[in-house]
């Protein structure tokens, strides 16, 4: 089994998590040339906005990047076909089933990591020839399930053979110390890039990660099925409070519409989905991405004589 930084190319084991509105070209190649590797989010774009991201990138760095493909998109289809035309390097997954995809991609060289929340959905994307997979905990910011990280990890660890990486309330390097405890090979880091000084969000969010306790993040949409975490504010816990009391789905949808856009550009603290994870009550500092990398993998090499007292 190849080690995450052979499989990727990259100097730290370490992905960049994918945020819509937020991890464009500028941002990937910056986490690319920092180290690790960087990824265009494609979100809900069309795929010509993606296929410009992607020579954007190329421009900026000569280091592996990749692009994420949230499968639920209209585009997907179509973003899948403009990866391998333009020769993307690793694709990652959310939100679906990449299986009808994946010959293809194999096919052009491209290494495929999907987000799984679960075992099952690890097995699965195993049978279909994924390269490895991200075990992603219900601590992460954005679109989450219900597992935590601890419980996830090991036990897609223990049922899959690819590597897998974790993800979800990881932000220092006792984070990363305790993803390798559960037999990951590698990181997804998002919320701690978010406040990094190459990140273009407005400086109202990073603040308001930075300000953040431990209790100060909610999960809107559990009852429509689309379940969210954000830090709290106006918005969220109004439309936390209209959920429970039977809103239906058209009117909730309303209240979000554009909401991310208000939190990344405007810096709208009342309005704004302001996507985070558990872990924003530790980060306290805006920083460079070569540092915060530095950081996470602090004392790396230890980390096999470290493992062994257990």
């Amino acid at each position: 089994m190849k080690n995450i930084c052979e499989l990727l190319n990259t100097k730290y084991p370490v992905i960049q998590g994918a945020m819509a509105n937020i991890t464009d070209s500028l941002l990937a190649a910056a986490v690319s040339n920092a180290g690790g590797l960087g990824i265009i989010a494609a979100g809900g774009n069309n795929p010509e906005w993606v296929r410009e991201e992607i020579r954007k990138c190329k421009s900026l760095t000569n280091n592996t990047f990749g692009v994420n493909i949230m499968l639920l998109s209209p585009f997907a289809s179509k973003i899948a076909e403009v990866v391998v035309e333009e020769k993307v390097k690793v694709v990652i997954t959310g939100a679906g089933n990449p299986g009808p995809y994946i010959e293809a991609w194999k096919k052009a060289g491209i290494i495929v990591i999907p987000v799984v929340p679960s075992v099952a959905l690890a097995k699965r994307a195993e049978r279909a020839g994924v390269d490895a997979v991200i075990a992603e905990g219900t601590e992460a910011g954005g679109h989450v399930g219900e597992l935590t990280t601890m419980a996830l990890v090991p036990q897609v660890v223990d049922a899959v053979k690819i590597p897998v990486i974790a993800a979800g309330g990881i932000a220092d390097k006792r984070g990363v110390l305790a993803a390798f405890a559960l037999g990951a090979k590698g990181v997804q880091v998002g919320t701690v890039i978010l406040t990094s000084n190459e990140c273009a969000v407005h400086l109202n969010y990073k603040q308001k990660i930075l300000e953040a306790k431990d209790t100060d993040t909610i999960v809107t949409g559990r009852k429509t099925g689309a379940p969210v975490r954000v830090l709290k504010n106006m918005m969220a816990k109004e439309y936390v409070r209209l959920s429970e009391a039977g809103a239906g789905l058209e009117e909730l949808e309303m209240m979000t519409l554009g909401s991310l856009k208000r939190a990344v550009i405007e810096g709208d603290l009342d309005r704004g989905s302001f996507m985070a994870g558990q872990i924003s009550g530790l980060i306290k500092e805006i920083k460079p991405l070569k540092q915060i990398f530095e950081e996470l993998f602090l004392d790396l090499n230890s980390y096999k004589d470290s493992l062994k007292v257990f």
